[in-house]
């Protein structure tokens, strides 16, 4: 158990390679290893952001996510490993006592595997030397010199020069819509997407049925990719058919189980396929997948590497390894919210860091809660947020008693009042179920279609899409008012 950070979930790293590694550099790192172990639960990343997280390890979450909490983690527990605090909830309280909230909006890099498992306190001993503008008496005769120029060295150290990562907010480097639900977003008050759950088996024909079922009621449909860590039909094959019919997909992309190489490529090939919506997922963890269970690695990259990763591809025309993209991918990314989660004030830095880091869009987690929701839409406006991503709320009719109560009792992230689980529990029989889960809500979506700051909704109706044109014909929400796809395969460059 180490002082400062919750235990780790996984062992140190240890280098690749120990070529040109000579005794003494190994007995140094042996000693770093012990001791930030003690003290951080350090794993050796390499990479070492103990002073942007308030001096807890960020390696010691199960997932290794290093830009702040998943949707599915509480005050009270971690989600993968319930005997565990939640490492960023612990970050996060931390920076707040401390008044370093600031310090986490930056946005953080993943690991360079040819560091890890080496010294770090070298790295910082060899850019502090080579900094001729830090000098020690400063900390005495200049302290605002001497901390501007020692944030210098650890932001070089942090920050490589193939990541470059910063605060700032990155707006989009193009001026004309690339997708449907762009030109949508743009044109109309507020805008419907829905999702459609990819086939178990081989055939197309279920996403073929239901597209079309969904065609001139939503401005896009949603594929997921793998959830729950469940193989099913990998969502940019799911995209394709289902642009090939005439609707335009959004592809989920989530980030476990792939590493950033092949994050890239199916980036590109979907771009190349002609799809442009993206919504980037860290990924939902091994354990909630079938048996037997994946060996449980951390993640590669989360959800925040991931938009800034696509970004920097699509605006800056350059892959993570420095090579130059001659046709640059056209993206319009989107990211997921949870406004159930952490707490609203935790809720926005994540969702602040998303947009900066360039989503434009965000779909939530399904909204049963409307007062809490509006506390998370006000503490993403308090940061001034609102202009500069279009939110979607999320909308899951139910269907069933049994839905209510397992999504209410099972689902992280997801808040349903007791009042709701009630209704539909004294609605009768399974009509009478389904019939209350629709006036239900129905209500929802004349309090969301009436909410400043939203620009529509995203219904994930579970394996009931048939339900989805009957709730847009009777709350008398905007039909999309653009159904062609624009003519754009690759930004210009």
């Amino acid at each position: 158990m180490s002082i400062f950070s919750p235990r780790r979930y996984q062992p140190p790293f240890y280098p690749v390679s120990r070529e040109n590694e000579s005794i003494p550099l190994r007995m140094f790192t042996a000693f770093e290893r012990t001791t930030k172990g003690w003290l951080f639960g350090c794993r050796m990343c390499g990479n070492c952001i103990l002073q942007e997280t308030a001096f807890i390890c960020p390696m010691t979450c199960p997932k290794g996510l290093r830009n702040g909490l998943c949707g599915g983690a509480t005050p009270e527990r971690c989600e993968v490993d319930p005997t565990r605090p939640c490492t960023w909830y612990k970050i996060y309280e931390r920076a707040e006592k401390l008044g370093r909230m600031d310090k986490l909006l930056e946005i953080n890099a993943p690991i360079d595997g040819s560091r890890a498992g080496k010294e770090t306190w070298l790295e910082v001993i060899r850019k502090w030397r080579d900094n001729k503008d830090l000098r020690l008496v400063e900390f005495v005769t200049n302290r605002e010199k001497f901390n501007e120029e020692k944030e210098k060295v650890f932001y070089e150290i942090r920050q490589p020069d193939w990541w470059q990562g910063d605060a700032k907010y990155h707006p989009p480097a193009y001026n004309e819509p690339i997708s449907i639900l762009e030109a949508n977003l743009r044109a109309s008050d507020f805008v419907t997407t829905a999702e459609i759950a990819p086939p178990l088996g081989a055939s197309g024909d279920t996403i073929l049925k239901k597209a079309d079922l969904l065609k001139g009621y939503v401005a896009a449909a949603n594929f997921t990719d793998n959830a729950s860590a469940s193989a099913r039909m990998n969502s940019m094959a799911s995209s394709k058919i289902c642009l090939d019919s005439g609707m335009e997909p959004i592809m989920q992309m989530q980030a476990r189980d792939r590493s950033r190489v092949i994050l890239e490529a199916d980036a590109m090939g979907a771009a190349g396929l002609g799809i442009h919506n993206i919504l980037c997922l860290s990924g939902d963890h091994q354990r909630f997948g079938p048996g037997p269970m994946v060996k449980p690695d951390q993640f590669d990259m989360d959800a925040v590497q991931v938009i800034w990763m696509l970004r920097r591809m699509r605006d800056e025309g350059v892959y993570l390894d420095g090579r130059a993209i001659k046709q640059r991918p056209a993206f319009f990314l989107g990211a997921a919210a949870s406004p159930f989660g952490a707490p609203p004030k935790y809720e926005a830095i994540r969702a602040e860091k998303k947009i900066n880091a360039g989503a434009q869009f965000i779909q939530t987690q399904p909204i049963f809660d409307y007062n809490r929701f509006l506390e998370w839409l006000e503490a993403l406006d308090q940061r001034n947020l609102l202009d500069k991503v279009y939110i979607l709320g999320g909308l899951i009719p139910l269907k069933s008693a049994r839905a209510a109560h397992f999504m209410a009792d099972e689902v992280p992230g997801v808040v349903i009042p007791d009042e709701i689980v009630k209704r539909i529990d004294n609605a009768g029989d399974s009509n009478g179920q389904q019939e209350e889960g629709v006036a239900i809500a129905l209500e929802m979506i004349e309090k969301l279609r009436n909410t400043p700051g939203l620009n529509g909704m995203h219904i994930m109706a579970v394996h009931w899409e048939t339900i989805v044109p009957r709730l847009v014909e009777e709350s008398g929400i905007p039909r999309p008012v653009m159904d062609k796809m624009p003519e754009v395969t690759a930004v210009p460059t």
